[in-house]
């Protein structure tokens, strides 16, 4: 490798996890613009359409975790590949369902199988490869999140619009195919396959210096993290994060058409929110990079809560507008922060199952969050109490991102 070499393989992986995120991400978010289509077909209540997408995120938990560990033995190559073609086959199959229990087959388990690790193998892959722009190779990597629900949800929407919700689901696996297999050749474990450094860093000594494949990064094990104070907060703040976004997500298409609106101005206010989401990713990714992680995550924690408690009153388009912005850039901007926190706090030898297991946590919630919308919704007719929930869900996360603690230090040899 050339000393005057400046180009760093570490953004092309992140690149990579960006694009493949959008079509990942970008489907399992848009559920909520097929919410009224699975309703009206099946002839289901709120609470139990809910429940295809609950299934789905605790489906998701378990192979989040088998997604870690497939990820520490096999490399993201491999996996990605994998979980790209499961997520391609799913929504083909869900195209041609007949019966409810189909759609949890084809739907809930499958694309479970084929997505739920995309953030457990995205960011524990970046993780290894930054170090000092760790936040915000994070943030960009999952900006799919954004990108995702800003593309893939008005798509969904058009094209449920004019050829229904099977076609929708049939064009979108494809689509899915076309653009993210390719990407996952690209991908590659470390840096340290390729004879790099985190970040790039000391570049200009690999040509002489024979020792670089000596350097490692310790980190604790999965037993050691189970036993420490911070990997349960990490697991409470996760589980209300996700129950808190998911209640929102799921419910934010339906709430804004019985006001009245289409459901393609539905999805756009999901559009607002992917958009401010790439922005808060990105900035508050490069701001916990300056020593701001918990302060980043504690803001964006307080915007999401004031944030919801604006959707309750919302009435008009531009306010629903005004809320994804806010809503968008505090969903975005938490992620990162809190990642990096948990990368600093157990180290990245293991990092890949330690965040499969802390899934568990988001995808639990997660399930939980749309299911309580949903009932709370059948039994008031309404969702004030739902999103007020919501809202004191992420006030409570703010205060645990405060307790967690440094559990190990990195450490090279």
């Amino acid at each position: 490798m050339s000393s005057n070499r400046k180009f760093f393989y570490g953004w092309v992986v992140v690149a990579s996890f960006l694009v493949a995120g959008t079509t990942l991400w970008g489907i399992r978010l848009s559920f909520g613009v097929f919410f009224k289509s699975l309703e009206s077909e099946f002839q289901l209540s709120r609470a139990a359409t809910s429940s295809i997408f609950s299934l789905y995120m605790i489906l998701g938990s378990f192979f989040a975790i088998a997604g870690g560990w497939a990820l520490d033995r096999f490399g993201p190559k491999k996996v990605i590949f994998v979980m790209v073609v499961i997520t391609g086959l799913s929504m083909l199959l869900t195209s041609q369902t007949t019966a409810l229990w189909q759609v949890f087959f084809t739907y809930s388990f499958l694309l479970a199988m084929g997505s739920g690790g995309m953030y457990v193998v995205s960011m524990s892959t970046v993780a290894r490869w930054f170090d000092k722009k760790r936040g915000l190779a994070l943030g960009i990597a999952s900006s799919g999140v954004g990108t995702g629900t800003m593309l893939m949800s008005p798509y969904v929407g058009f094209l449920i619009a004019q050829f229904g919700w099977r076609y929708a689901c049939l064009i979108a696996g494809l689509t899915i195919w076309a653009v993210s297999i390719p990407l996952s050749f690209l991908l590659k474990g470390s840096p340290f396959e390729i004879g790099a450094l985190p970040d790039g860093a000391r570049a200009e000594r690999l040509e002489t210096d024979n020792n670089v494949k000596d350097i490692r990064v310790v980190g604790l094990s999965l037993a050691q993290a189970l036993k420490t104070r911070s990997l349960w907060i990490i697991m409470a703040l996760w589980f209300l994060f996700g129950a808190s976004v998911f209640l929102v997500l799921t419910h934010l298409v339906p709430h804004v058409t019985d006001m009245g609106y289409s459901p393609v101005e539905g999805a756009s206010v999901l559009s607002f929110i992917g958009v401010a989401n790439i922005f808060g990713r990105v900035s508050m990714g490069a701001v916990s990079d300056r020593g701001g992680r918990r302060l980043s995550a504690i803001f964006c924690a307080i915007l999401q809560a004031g944030a919801t408690l604006w959707l309750i009153w919302a009435k008009d388009m531009w306010a629903f507008y005004l809320f994804g912005l806010a809503y968008g850039f505090g969903y975005g901007g938490m992620t990162p922060g809190v990642t990096a926190i948990i990368s600093d706090s157990f180290g990245l030898g293991r990092i890949g199952t330690i965040l499969g297991v802390l899934d568990v946590g988001f995808g639990t919630g997660s399930a939980i969050g749309p299911i309580v919308g949903g009932m709370i919704f059948d039994a008031s007719g309404g969702y004030f109490i739902a999103f007020l929930s919501s809202a004191v869900a992420m006030l409570i996360v703010m205060l645990l991102v405060v307790l967690i603690r440094r559990e190990v230090e990195l450490v090279r040899t």
